[in-house]
């Protein structure tokens, strides 16, 4: 495990996440570099400020994702917008790029020096939104220390939402840990079906047995529910309860994270 790994491991780390919007190139695109770059910061002030002292940044506005590619007008602002926000508060960053872009998103945290990297598609081949993707875990790991990167960790995402699994509906959710693990993950993510809907606390369940590795859930979290999970899980990614009304799209509200903290405190 890597160092972030490894302090991740028990914290209870809510991690806030930011959905950048629509960067350049993409078709829902609105808005130039530089509004795209003060809004994100201004949301990672926002959660600062809250109390969340782990920030997520996302590319999840420029649908439709493709498939493990991504253009260096998107890695170029990712790494911008991470470099900044890292630069500007005392918080632990990392990023995602859809879709499947583990490489990409690999080589952007280590420009901007972040922390860490959610990955899907690290084991196994699943069907996506956009179609097959096959495991990277191999070609990933060597190009971490190609760059010299062992530093940031690699969440990967297990049987991963938005997709099908029917190729692998043989193997267990506790194998498919065991077998990410293997591969030398730092952190595993389980997650629900969908962008915010509840995780199975039963999965949870089953993979901290299995685990020796930082259990991460991906989705689904409210402060009514987290108290659930607080004994088989590590971190929090909190996306879409963040949000006005508590959809992913909408502004972050400074209500909502309160809640979440005075919650998480309180367990």
């Amino acid at each position: 495990m890597t160092k972030f790994s490894k302090l991740l491991k028990g914290s209870k780390t809510v991690i806030g996440m930011i959905h950048l919007q629509a960067l350049p190139g993409t078709p829902n695109n609105n808005l130039p570099p530089a509004e795209i770059i003060s809004l994100a910061i201004n949301e990672a002030t926002i959660y600062a400020s809250e109390g969340i002292n782990t920030i997520g940044i996302e590319n999840m506005h420029d649908v439709p994702y493709l498939n493990r590619n991504a253009g260096p007008e998107i890695t170029s602002m990712m790494a911008i917008i991470g470099h900044e926000i890292k630069s500007k508060l005392d918080v632990r960053c990392g990023m995602q790029i859809l879709a499947g872009s583990n490489k990409e998103a690999l080589g952007a945290a280590y420009s901007a020096g972040l922390d860490f990297i959610r990955a899907e598609g690290f084991i196994f081949g699943h069907i996506a939104d956009e179609g097959m993707m096959n495991s990277d875990a191999g070609e990933l790991l060597r190009y971490r220390r190609q760059i010299n990167a062992d530093n940031i960790s690699i969440f990967t995402d297990i049987k991963k939402k938005h997709s099908s699994h029917q190729i692998t509906k043989d193997i267990s959710l506790a194998d498919t840990a065991k077998a990410a693990q293997f591969f030398l993950s730092d952190g595993l993510v389980v997650s629900g079906n969908e962008t915010g809907q509840e995780t199975d606390i039963n999965d949870v369940k089953g993979v901290s047995e299995v685990t020796e590795l930082p259990v991460i859930i991906g989705s689904g979290i409210t402060p009514e529910n987290i108290a659930n999970y607080y004994n088989y899980a590590d971190a929090f990614i909190v996306g879409s309860y963040f949000k006005e009304d508590g959809i992913w799209s909408q502004k972050l509200s400074s209500k909502r994270i309160a809640a979440m903290v005075r919650t998480v405190s309180n367990l």
